[in-house]
């Protein structure tokens, strides 16, 4: 990467070179970034992006670092550690309130805030440890309730800095889909997200969060994992999956099984644990592995959940 494109990135924030990526995502695994910066604001993002992409230099943004499997020989260009935190509202908005919130914001910490302030629509998501700008990439969803239920829109960013607004249907959300995810959105990141939220009782709603983490410490293990690897398969005639995506990773009998120092967990046959010191290479010989199986004894292809991003050896 140019020098001068570096010092302009030093000018908006905190710039390290080659920075290990196992350091700032929940699989702790993955190679170094060439040029790693961390945008403390919108502007600072916003005009990060704009920099590389005008010097055609590829960039890689994440928010909380889930749901990522970086390759083991890292990511090339630029990667942009999205630390962006506005909150703004909830503030009335006809018959429900409306908040705006930055894409770097944790989507669990905004469920929690906003429920032990007496607002619902969001607890569902006190467990998704995702930002938002990521969950509206995905449509990230649990207890049946996705972002497509309260998004009233958002706003991007291009790659000549110019900012956007978008509605829900221009974002396309569907089970962990969007227009991102299909390509209809290139060349642009997501600055905030604007939410609709209603007026609920405190009490109620922390009790509610209570129970939601009670069930998910029950259900998931804990450890060094990215959440759930595969997305649950659609049925043969479109409509829900037959079977969630851990049952069919346990029939084929990989429960427990371990690749390296990667392994699917003995308690949620979804995750994969980095036991210690595993490499990506451990975490997609296992990927790989259930795909095949379940394909050869159920005719359905597992579609991986979790992004793939940089060098795979």
């Amino acid at each position: 990467m140019k020098t001068d494109l570096i010092e302009q990135l030093r000018d908006l924030g905190t710039v390290r070179l080659d920075e290990p990526l196992s350091r700032h995502v929940t699989f702790g695994v993955g190679g170094p970034a060439d040029v790693y910066f961390v945008a403390e604001s919108e502007d600072s993002l916003r005009l990060a992006y704009s920099l590389a992409r005008s010097s055609d230099v590829p960039v890689f943004i994440f928010g909380s670092g889930s749901n990522i499997l970086v390759g083991d020989n890292g990511v090339r260009g630029l990667t942009i550690e999205n630390r962006t935190d506005t909150i703004d509202g909830p503030a009335q908005n006809g018959a429900g309130f409306k908040v705006r919130v930055a894409s770097g914001v944790s989507f669990a910490t905004l469920a929690r805030r906003m429920a032990n302030a007496g607002y619902s629509g969001v607890e569902w998501a006190c467990g998704i440890p995702g930002s938002l700008g990521g969950a509206v990439v995905t449509n990230a969803g649990a207890y049946e309730s996705s972002l497509a239920d309260v998004v009233r829109g958002a706003r991007l960013s291009d790659a000549s800095g110019a900012v956007r607004e978008l509605t829900p249907d221009d974002l396309q959300l569907t089970y962990r889909n969007s227009a991102f995810t299909r390509g209809g959105l290139r060349d642009a990141i997501v600055l905030s997200v604007d939410l609709r939220l209603d007026r609920g009782d405190a009490n109620e709603l922390k009790a509610r969060v209570k129970e939601m983490d009670a069930e998910r410490k029950a259900a998931q293990p804990p450890g060094r994992n990215c959440g759930s690897v595969f997305k649950n398969p659609a049925s043969p005639a479109g409509g829900p999956p037959d079977h969630p995506s851990w049952w069919y990773v346990d029939q084929v009998g990989l429960r427990g099984h371990r690749i390296g120092n990667a392994q699917f967990s003995e308690q949620h046959a979804n995750f994969i644990l980095n036991l210690g010191g595993a490499k990506a290479s451990d975490i997609t010989a296992l990927i790989g592995l259930a795909q095949e199986l379940v394909r050869e004894k159920f005719g359905i292809q597992l579609e991986t959940e979790v992004m793939m991003v940089g060098e795979f050896a």
